[in-house]
């Protein structure tokens, strides 16, 4: 396993990325040790035991994650539809690797099936060995059914209670940057200096590794983000000018403030997630949906009403699949509510219209 997670470090994959890879290898270890096998000795007939045994695993996130949780049938709680299918994701990737490598001679125990759709995804997962491989996109054929959630945006009332518990300038052109720019809070987070054009109102949001906390962004494509509203680049000139410590030497836009010991250093993304769950306690709107990520739900959400496209919605939220960008549809979708209307004017009109033969 270690030599797949050198491999993993050397494709670039972040630091977080690399660490989830091998909590959710350990799932399959423990299945190897209850069932007395190696991990060699793994074949696809074993592959529906091991499904089996991930659906009574026992999560052990709830003490460090706010969410909904899968419970048992003894109440004890379980890995949740998508942790399983994540975990598969990542022993078929292991096998995968244990195979380009020749230290496996079997075929992957995660049976895979060719998937044409999946080679239009422009962002997608390539194989072992890149571009020069010969293998065509494919899907697990192994996997859980999990629910298709919708994005639960913030409501206007929600979203004021929010920004008005916000502690200073720099956490109010964080949220800013993610309630009209659509930015994800790894990108807000990676941005320097030098990526905000305030004369063509607009940030660039490139694919930077040199975070020191080690975030990155989620798309390996870089995007321009325009913001022609009023206060975004107006609250991020405001703490760039007044708040920011003055002698720093760091490019990043965002860094620790007080009299610590860490102050000018670049913010982590775990300090965001702190401080927006603060702000949203004090607002009395704290729910284990409401992260930071819901900010750009709701950006993304309050375009598509506002009429923008799907295709240049996608291009705006940095969207490999136009599938990403399509679930907002299925939160506000035009047609259905402009059929309803019409369908209920109809119904209206159909019983105030007087039949022939009541009026005598």
């Amino acid at each position: 396993m270690t030599g797949y997670l050198r491999y993993l470090t050397a494709r670039g994959c972040s630091p977080n990325t690399v660490r989830s890879y091998a909590y959710d290898l350990l799932h399959l270890w423990r299945f190897l040790d209850h069932s007395g096998m190696g991990w060699d000795e793994l074949r696809p007939r074993s592959s529906i035991d091991l499904l089996t045994f991930l659906r009574t695993e026992p999560t052990r996130s709830r003490a460090r994650r706010l969410s909904l949780t899968a419970v048992g049938p003894t109440g004890t709680p379980i890995l949740s539809a998508a942790t399983i299918n994540r975990i598969l994701t990542g022993v078929g990737g292991f096998y995968e690797w244990a195979i380009a490598t020749e230290q496996y001679d079997g075929a992957n125990p995660i049976e895979r099936r060719p998937d044409p759709a999946w080679q239009r995804v422009t962002d997608r997962h390539q194989p072992f060995a890149g571009e020069a491989s010969r293998q065509r996109p494919q899907r697990r054929a192994l996997k859980v059914r999990q629910p298709k959630r919708l994005p639960r945006p913030l409501s206007d009332e929600q979203v004021a209670a929010l920004f008005a518990k916000v502690a200073c300038r720099r956490d109010r052109a964080m949220l800013l940057l993610m309630l009209n720019g659509g930015l994800r809070p790894g990108e807000v987070l990676s941005l320097h200096l030098d990526d905000v054009a305030y004369g063509r109102r607009r940030v660039f949001v490139r694919v930077r590794d040199d975070h020191p906390a080690g975030v990155r962004q989620k798309s390996r494509t870089e995007r321009v983000v325009d913001l022609f509203d009023t206060d975004t680049l107006a609250a991020l000139s405001d703490y760039v000018m007044s708040e920011r410590p003055a002698q720093a030497s760091s490019p990043f836009v965002f860094l620790v403030g007080g009299k610590g010991s860490r102050r000018c250093e670049p913010l982590s993304y775990a300090a965001l997630v702190r401080l927006f769950a603060r702000a949203a306690t004090r607002a009395g709107i704290r729910e284990p949906w409401v992260t930071p990520h819901a900010l750009r739900h709701t950006h993304a959400t309050r375009m598509w009403e506002g009429g923008m496209r799907e295709l240049t919605l996608q291009r705006r939220l940095g969207h490999a699949s136009v599938e990403s960008t399509r679930i907002y549809t299925r939160v506000a979708d035009h047609e259905v509510a402009a059929d309803y209307q019409r369908a209920l004017g109809q119904q209206e009109h159909v019983r105030t219209t007087p039949r022939a033969g009541d009026a005598r």
